[in-house]
């Protein structure tokens, strides 16, 4: 049997403070269908019943995935052609702390067609090395934007009022845990994304990221390799 990688040993900056923390992942979540219309996610599982991706289960998903698919490295590798990120909103508990941070859920898309909880293991998952504390981010969340280019084309753009608060979220979590403890030190939990801009996929090789809010902006950029 295949032994599983270990995962990157990441560094966070914490912004506008001069410190940073060493982080080894130990658990890896990536939560789907986390908007806060609900009829508006069951409209959009819908539209992808049509295009036979099956439905979920329990809204929102709470998918499991190697931690091994994080990394801060500035360039990813791929397997499939048809493969493309996503922005999202990331929380990172260290310790007592929980931080707010910025990611990429890089998917492929055939595979997804197939099997979302394996198309969410199927690439790895870019992340920013700056974060801040989520406790002086929950009452500007709304306000939020987070955004996507593409190849320099932008993808993506909106404000965090669509998607369900991190409180929300993590009370979710904590709810379909058995040992009541939702969010663990070492987790990283991606917290679900924005609707495409013109509603389809864009399979690019250069990805700019940012989520900007009131004094500071997180930013990240990473380069898709397609390898066979």
């Amino acid at each position: 049997m295949a032994s599983t990688p270990p995962a990157e040993s990441l560094t966070f900056s914490v912004h506008d403070t001069g410190t940073t923390f060493s982080f080894a992942p130990r658990r890896l979540i990536i939560a789907g269908y986390t908007g806060r219309d609900r009829s508006a996610v069951q409209a959009h599982i819908d539209e992808l019943a049509d295009i036979g991706i099956a439905p979920p289960p329990i809204i929102p998903m709470f998918y499991e995935i190697p931690t091994s698919l994080v990394t801060m490295r500035p360039a990813i590798e791929v397997t499939g052609a048809q493969t493309s990120g996503e922005v999202e909103p990331i929380l990172i508990r260290s310790g007592d702390a929980i931080f707010l941070g910025l990611g990429s859920d890089h998917t492929d898309r055939e595979v997804e067609r197939r099997d979302i909880a394996e198309s969410k293991a199927s690439s790895p998952k870019p992340v920013c090395r700056q974060v801040v504390p989520l406790e002086g981010a929950l009452d500007a969340w709304d306000d939020i934007v987070v955004s996507c280019h593409v190849d320099g084309h932008l993808y993506q753009r909106g404000r965090l009022v669509s998607m369900l608060h991190p409180t929300a979220l993590l009370d979710e979590l904590t709810s379909r845990s058995s040992d009541g403890i939702g969010l663990k030190d070492g987790d990283i939990m991606f917290c679900g994304t924005l609707p495409l801009l013109d509603g389809r996929f864009m399979y690019g090789r250069g990805y700019e990221l940012e989520l900007a809010m009131p004094g500071l902006a997180l930013r990240h950029a990473y380069d898709v390799k397609e390898v066979r």
